[in-house]
């Protein structure tokens, strides 16, 4: 044993890496979980792959976990990691290039035999671990299997379960490392495996295990320590995207006083989203797995159109399925809620990757002129406030809304101050009283000054109407052929999406002046890479600035004076520049407006965003 010098840092990143089947995601998630209760900020980045089980020890088969924490704000799971764990030699050919020069690297040596060599593509006399490449960084080799079997020995476990418990050993290290506490891993454990005392035993001690065995590296000269953040006071969760999209549905329901119901199809990745909600039925949740995308979205506009509120989600692929059925619910006039949680497309495409492909989907995906509200989540725990006002514009105006998510965002994780439920606003369902009878007859499409309609349940004496998805009249909602009611009742659709601007709050600077020459815009789960990007540059002496678009349509009445106020806008998307191609349309005239577009799979990291500035200011773009 030896004296480790404790060294106070401000922020740390952790990359953990290996086979799908060795539990990475999980004790990613233990880490954060346990980091969250010693109340450092944090971001996380799941990046996994699509396969339930994936081709064991090849590169297509690593899954990796990302977390960035610290005692300062952090916005981003962090561009490269201080720290990089990896459990076989695919997982170090797949991740090295995310650590920082100088970096530990912590290695199973086990994971580097004749069969994981072969299996990664590496020829056998060419072993990273004998490389001058890793010289760079501090190496720790550590024989993490054998390990785990000699501590394990007498657990009368088998073989494979003994293996199993090797990445409890690797959290433990980690928990030494940067002075962690066990306590709240030892009571998940004992919760997970609380019918099963041997694996409970087993699982307990090869965390132990990790934990003490730090003591033993000679390579190791310090731990690390990293003071709580200053968080705003509150009650404090950690939560991924999935999770607060969730709980932000509802929060709308029981504020707006409805049964939930959430019709949906399962899709990476937006199924947490189901799992979640099912978990709820004592909140009026109902939860139906319908057949096919198609069914999903039928039962959630059926489900509104008798007075609840209608949910559905979907990535890309189900969202083309859903186009008809949301022109459906859009000449309706009903509330309905239809989430998409973005992944790379086309088809298939990358299922577990992340995408911004899809807001020209929303903004025109669908026959005929059908403008529909456009809401976008801008991080893990706005997805629970994006989630629940997307509720309320759509109960509150009558209207279908599409709320965007991705699966970066969808993943990854930070910690929530939980909101007092009496300071959420309460959401005022237009439905149709005995008062707006006129001469005794009910007016469908009769509108209020926002142009929304009544909201009539079926079955109430005295509000009948027709329904379907033929054009209505105006007022009366009799079936209609006639051109100039057509014209007006589109127009009146598309206004009346316009209307809701009237509501939005107006676009703000989040960083860096209100004039000058160059704005970051971006939207969705951009945000955080955006703002830290903005504001590294300005603490560095570079002047821009950085706005987001919460609203995508309509947009924040004051968009366009905000653009007036630079001379360059840059517009940083996971797409090949779809928000671009929107704002260059409305706005673009006598403007330079640049794209900067990535379609990897991968977010942005911000040294990219920061260069990118840099050379626009130095002139280097046109």
């Amino acid at each position: 044993m030896r004296n480790h010098d404790k060294i106070t840092i401000e922020k740390a990143v952790i990359r953990f890496a290996g086979d799908s089947g060795d539990g990475i995601q999980l004790i990613g998630s233990e880490f954060t979980n346990t980091t969250a209760q010693s109340k450092n900020d944090l971001g996380t980045f799941p990046d996994f792959p699509a396969e339930i089980r994936a081709p064991q020890g090849t590169v297509a088969g690593v899954s990796g976990f990302q977390i960035q924490f610290g005692s300062n704000e952090i916005h981003t799971p962090g561009d490269e990691c201080d720290c990089l764990v990896v459990f076989n030699a695919a997982a170090l050919k797949k991740n090295l290039s995310f650590l920082k020069k100088g970096g530990y690297i912590f290695v199973n040596e086990d994971g580097f035999d004749a069969k994981n060599l072969r299996l990664a593509n590496i020829q056998e006399d060419a072993n990273p671990l004998n490389s001058i490449e890793l010289d760079d960084y501090k190496l720790v080799k550590l024989p993490i299997s054998k390990i785990v079997k000699e501590v394990l020995k007498d657990s009368g476990l088998g073989t494979k379960d003994v293996e199993r418990s090797k990445n409890m050993f690797v959290l433990g290290l980690l928990y030494w490392l940067y002075n962690r506490d066990l306590s709240s891993s030892e009571d998940f454990i004992k919760r997970k495996f609380i019918k099963n005392d041997l694996l409970l035993d087993a699982n307990l001690k090869s965390l132990n295990a990790g934990f003490n065995y730090g003591e033993t590296i000679e390579l190791i000269q310090a731990t690390y320590n990293i003071l709580p953040a200053k968080l705003k006071e509150g009650v404090y969760r950690n939560i991924t995207g999935n999770t607060a999209t969730a709980y932000g549905l509802i929060a709308a329901s029981k504020k707006a006083g409805l049964k939930l119901f959430y019709g949906t199809y399962p899709i990476t990745p937006a199924s947490e989203i189901l799992h979640e909600l099912s978990k709820h039925k004592h909140f009026d949740v109902l939860t139906f797995q319908a057949e096919d995308e198609i069914a999903a979205i039928s039962s959630a506009i059926g489900a509104s159109y008798a007075g609840n509120l209608g949910i559905t989600a979907s990535s890309g692929p189900g969202i083309d399925l859903k186009a008809e059925a949301m022109g459906l619910a859009l000449m309706l006039e009903i509330p309905l809620v239809i989430i998409n949680v973005q992944r790379a497309g086309p088809s298939t495409g990358m299922p577990t990757k992340t995408e911004q492909a899809d807001l020209l989907l929303a903004f025109f995906g669908r026959h005929g002129e059908s403008p529909l509200p456009i809401i976008a989540a801008q991080s893990p725990v706005d997805c629970f406030y994006a989630a629940f006002e997307a509720c309320q514009i759509s109960i509150e105006h009558n209207t279908p809304v599409i709320l965007l998510s991705d699966g970066y965002i969808a993943n990854g994780s930070e910690p929530w101050n939980i909101p007092n439920a009496d300071d959420l606003p309460f959401i005022n369902a237009p439905f149709a009283e005995e008062s707006d009878l006129v001469e005794g007859k009910f007016l469908p499409y009769k509108r209020d000054e926002n142009l929304v309609r009544k909201w009539a349940i079926p079955g109430t004496k005295g509000f009948e109407n027709r329904i379907g998805g033929i054009e209505k009249e105006d007022i009366t909602g009799n079936i209609s052929y006639e051109s100039l009611n057509h014209q007006k009742m589109t127009d009146i659709r598309a206004n009346k999406v316009q209307n809701i601007n009237k509501r939005l709050p107006e676009l703000k600077i989040e960083n860096g002046p209100n004039i000058g020459k160059l704005l970051i815009l971006g939207w969705g789960g951009t945000f955080g890479t955006l703002k830290t990007a903005c504001m590294e540059l300005n603490n560095e002496g570079i002047e821009c600035s950085f706005a987001h678009l919460r609203y995508l349509n309509p947009f924040p009445k004051n968009l366009e004076a905000v653009l007036n106020n630079f001379e360059y806008i840059l517009i940083p998307e996971i797409n090949s520049g779809q928000l671009s191609f929107i704002v260059k349309s409305m706005y673009g005239k006598n403007k330079n407006i640049l794209q900067y577009n990535k379609v990897q799979g991968l977010p942005f990291k911000v040294v990219e965003i920061k260069n990118e500035v840099i050379n626009i200011l130095n002139g280097n773009r046109n």
